[in-house]
C-alpha cells in the first residue's frame, strides 16, 4: 500500500478533493456540488461521500494498472470561513454556508470517515492526542491556497508572501517561513475587511459598511456596474468584464474602480508587512489586463519608494492550488516534526 493523504476545497459551490503525494503531487480532483443551505451535516456528509469516492476511484485506476494501492493516511480540508486551526473548528463564517460557524469540522470528518475502507490512521498511532484516530486538518481556503503557492507555487523559496484572493469575495493570507500566520483570534490576512476609500456607504458580507469586499469583489464589481445604470443584460461579473474588455466606457470604469480599490488594500497591507512577494489569484485576477493593469497601477502609486518593486505575481496552481496547501497541513500531522504551533 502507498500511502497519501487527501486534500480538500470546500467552497461555497463546490467540493473538490484529491490524493497528493508527499512532494505535493495531486491525483485526479473529483468534484460534487456543496448542499451549502441544508446545514453543517449536509455539507459534512457530502465531503466525506467524495473522500470514499476520490480513493475508490483510486483503488480502481491502481487495479487496473497493477499499481500498490493507495491508502489515505491523513485529510487536510481548506474551507470557508474563520478557522480554529488547533481544533479544527469553524469559528465565525458568512452566510455562504448556512449554520457553519460553530461547526466541528475534523469531529465530524474523521466520525463519518471511521472504519471506512482506504483510510488509517497516522503513521505514528496519533492524531495530537487521539490514539488511533485518523488525522485531519482543517484550515481557512485562502490560508490553504496560500499555503499551496508557497510550497509549490508563485511563491514558494520566499521567505514571506502575501497571498490575495479576489472572486466572491476578497481574502488573503500572511505566509512567513512557507506557514499561513494564523493571528490570535484566527483572523490573520482578512483584508477583505479592510476600511477603504470608494466604498463609503457599500455594505460588507460581514454586514459592516466601507468595507473592500463591498466594491473589490466579483459580485461587488457586478452590483456597481447595475448601479451605475448599466446593461440589464449584464447577467454576473463575467459579462461586466467582458464588457469591459470590449471598450465599453461604463463597464471601464467600474472595473478600474474596483481592481483600484483592490490595488491600494495591497499597498496598505505591503507597508505594513514588507512580503518578499504578493500572489494574487481568484476569479478576477484571471480576467485580464482589464482589471489586473489598474490593480497594480493603483497599488504602485501607493506604496513608498523602497517598495516600489515588490514582486507582484499571478497565482501558479490555479484550482489545485488550496487542495494542495490543505493537503501540506495534512502531511505535517504525519510528521510531528513539521506540525504547525
Amino acid at each position: 500500500m502507498t500511502i497519501s493523504v487527501l486534500g480538500v476545497d470546500l467552497g461555497g459551490t463546490k467540493i473538490a478533493a484529491a490524493l497528493v503525494t508527499a512532494d505535493g503531487v495531486p491525483g485526479p480532483v473529483l468534484t460534487v456540488p456543496t448542499p451549502a443551505h441544508d446545514g453543517p451535516a449536509a455539507i459534512l456528509d457530502a465531503v466525506a461521500g467524495l473522500a470514499r469516492a476520490v480513493v475508490a476511484d483510486a483503488v480502481a485506476s491502481a487495479g487496473a494498472a497493477g499499481a500498490p494501492v493507495p491508502g489515505v493516511g491523513a485529510v487536510g480540508i481548506g474551507t470557508a470561513g474563520v478557522v480554529d486551526v488547533g481544533r479544527g473548528v469553524i469559528v465565525s463564517s458568512t452566510d455562504a454556508l448556512t449554520g457553519w460557524a460553530g461547526t466541528e469540522v475534523a469531529a465530524g470528518v474523521r466520525v463519518r470517515l471511521a472504519g471506512a475502507s482506504g483510510f488509517g490512521g497516522a503513521a505514528d498511532g496519533e492524531d495530537r492526542g487521539s490514539s488511533g484516530a485518523l488525522p485531519v486538518f482543517v484550515e481557512n481556503d485562502v490560508d490553504a491556497h496560500a499555503a499551496g503557492e508557497a510550497w509549490l507555487g508563485a511563491a514558494a523559496g520566499a521567505s514571506s508572501a502575501l497571498m490575495v484572493a479576489v472572486g466572491t469575495g476578497v481574502g488573503a493570507s500572511v505566509v512567513l517561513a512557507g506557514r499561513p500566520l494564523r493571528g490570535a483570534h484566527h483572523v490573520a490576512g482578512e483584508m477583505g475587511h479592510l476600511p477603504i476609500g470608494g466604498a463609503d456607504g457599500l455594505r460588507c458580507s460581514c454586514g459592516r459598511p466601507g468595507h473592500l469586499e463591498s466594491i473589490g469583489s466579483g459580485p461587488a464589481l457586478h452590483r456597481l456596474y447595475r448601479a451605475r445604470g448599466g446593461d440589464a443584460a449584464a447577467l454576473d461579473t463575467r459579462d461586466v468584464v467582458a464588457r469591459a474588455s470590449a471598450g465599453e466606457a461604463l463597464a471601464l470604469r467600474v472595473v478600474e474602480e474596483s481592481a483600484s480599490a483592490v490595488g491600494r488594500a495591497i499597498a496598505a497591507v505591503v507597508t505594513v508587512l514588507d512580503p518578499a512577494v504578493v500572489v494574487v489569484g481568484g476569479g478576477l485576477a484571471g480576467a485580464g489586463p482589464v482589471w489586473w493593469e489598474p490593480m497594480e497601477r493603483a497599488l504602485r502609486a501607493e506604496v513608498i519608494d523602497v517598495l516600489a518593486d515588490v514582486p507582484l505575481v499571478p497565482a501558479a496552481l490555479g484550482g489545485t492550488a488550496a487542495i494542495v496547501g490543505a493537503a501540506r497541513g495534512a502531511w505535517a500531522l504525519l510528521d510531528p516534526s513539521d506540525v504547525e504551533e
